[in-house]
Formats: structure tokens, sequence, C-alpha cells
């Protein structure tokens, strides 16, 4: 079990909406943690070597990037678009804009993304107001991307078991976690209610899988990072001193650190709300695939 003691804050720079944490293994001396504050529209570096933080503004908010399997930067989630995005030492820079889907109404933005051990990349979409049930389930492959679910109203995870067998996603509102097959050849199966919260867990938010199959997820307006058994059964709890917990990724040179994002967003009495935070939890992740976008 791991003590709360043991979380510690490594940036206080108080994120909006802090958010899509990605570890850069080949980044600085040992590794980067990037991650974006969607509102504040920024792209931050946490640097593991120097336990710096170097962060720059983007002209359209980010809510996730991931990274190309060709080594020439990510393909980043804008608010509206794709893009590719390069980053250097003087920040970030839009390359080009990538096949973005079309057909989602006015009012909605892309929210989060995983990509699967195949190197499709699996995203969302959400109302911004999160009232309408107008966001959707997206997979981008070579055939280009696809509407694969939808009726969300704020689309959010998605994780990918480390057999790659299954997607969680989840409905944030709803307090829903679903879960579905996952094919080899990319097609989804079998969606089922996988952990639904109660109104005192909060809400779920970013997720991710370790090693072991267990299903780390951040919970909004819960102040606690939880981690379920393949099952949905609960295993353990962390507790953090900030209440709107977004989303966590493993990083560090032996993927035994996870780092858990956080929000600001209306939360001026938490001193550390919106900072990154770190753990080392006793397990493993897995390494990240890169988006397969040689054959997109």
């Amino acid at each position: 079990m791991v003590d709360a003691s043991m979380i510690e804050c490594v940036w206080r720079g108080r994120a909006t909406l802090g958010e899509g944490p990605l570890w850069c293994p080949e980044r600085g001396a040992a590794g980067q943690l990037l991650f974006v504050d969607i509102l504040g529209k920024r792209l931050h570096a946490y640097d593991l070597a120097s336990g710096n933080t170097q962060g720059w503004e983007l002209e359209e908010a980010c809510c996730w990037l991931v990274p190309r399997d060709d080594g020439d930067g990510f393909i980043a989630g804008l608010r509206s678009r794709l893009v590719h995005l390069r980053l250097n030492e003087s920040g970030p820079t839009i390359v080009a804009e990538w096949a973005t889907p079309g057909g989602e109404p006015a009012g909605n933005r892309f929210n989060d993304a995983k990509v699967d051990p195949h190197g499709r990349l699996w995203f969302g979409s959400m109302d911004d107001d999160a009232v309408r049930s107008s966001g959707a389930l997206y997979r981008l492959d070579r055939e280009g991307p696809a509407r694969v679910d939808d009726g969300y109203r704020v689309a959010n995870g998605p994780a990918i078991s480390p057999d790659g067998r299954t997607l969680y996603h989840s409905d944030t509102p709803r307090r829903i976690i679903y879960a579905f097959d996952l094919s080899v050849s990319g097609e989804l199966s079998s969606k089922r209610e996988h952990i639904r919260f109660s109104e005192t867990q909060g809400f779920p938010d970013g997720m991710t899988c370790d090693a072991e199959g267990g299903l780390w997820v951040a919970h909004w307006d819960g102040g606690r990072l939880s981690r379920f058994r393949p099952d949905g059964g609960l295993d353990e709890t962390l507790t953090l001193p900030a209440s709107r917990v977004t989303s966590c990724a493993f990083g560090g040179t032996q993927l035994d650190q996870l780092f858990i994002t956080t929000a600001a967003l209306e939360r001026d009495q938490e001193g550390v709300a919106g900072g990154l935070f770190r753990v080392v939890p006793g397990v493993k992740g897995v390494p990240l695939p890169a988006c397969a976008i040689a054959a997109l």
C-alpha cells in the first residue's frame, strides 16, 4: 500500500486544467513528462533529471499529444483539429494538420487519447459545457479517422490493457467507465459497464493501465487516484491534496513512477491544486506505443 505522504508535488504551477501526461524517455538526460493545461493554452515539460518544468504558450488549446512512430514529434489533439507538432528548446511548432474527423457539432472539442499496441490512435470528443450527449469515440488508423461510438457527454480515458485486448473508456458526467473487447484488427465489441462511481467518489477522468493489468483512474472532484483490478474491483486508493484530479501516466527510467495531473479550476482555496504530482506505486507501467502515422 502507498501512503499519502509518499505523494510528492513536483510542480506547483497551478494549471487551470492540467491534463494529458505523456512520458518521453528520449527527451532530456533522464526523460521528460509532457503535460498540457487545456484552459490555460499551455504545454509543459517536467525534466526528471533537473526537476525543472518549462512551459510554452499555444495558439490553440491542446488536449493531448502522442508520439509519432517516425520520431518526428507528435500528433496533437487541439480543440478542433489534429495536427503534427514538433517540440524543441524554443518551444512547440505546428507543422501541418492531419486528417481531422468531420461532423463534430459547434460547442464540442476533442478530449483525451491513447495509442494501442498496433499503433492505432483512440480519442474522444465532448460538449464543452458537459450538457449535451454530443461527444464520440474515434479511431485513427491506416484507413483514416472513424467514429466508433457516440452519445457521450464527456468522452474520457481512454486506456488499453497490457495485452491489447480491452479498451476502457468513460463518460465522466455519467460516472461510468465502459470496457470494450478490442480485436487485433481494431474493432470494438461487447460494450459493457465496467465501473460505476458513487457520488462520494467524484467523477472518473483520465486513466492508464499498469503492467499487471490494473486500471489507475483519476477522480475529478474526488481528490484521489484509484487502482482497479481487471475484474473492476477496487484495489487501492491514493488521496491527493487537490480535489480535481485529472489524469495519470507512468514514467521514469524504469516506468515505476506515476505522474498525476490536477486542475486549479474553481479551486483557489487549494494551495497545490493544478500541480503535477509523483508517486512510486509499487507497480510498473508499460512502454507507450507510438502512433503509426507512416501508414495513414
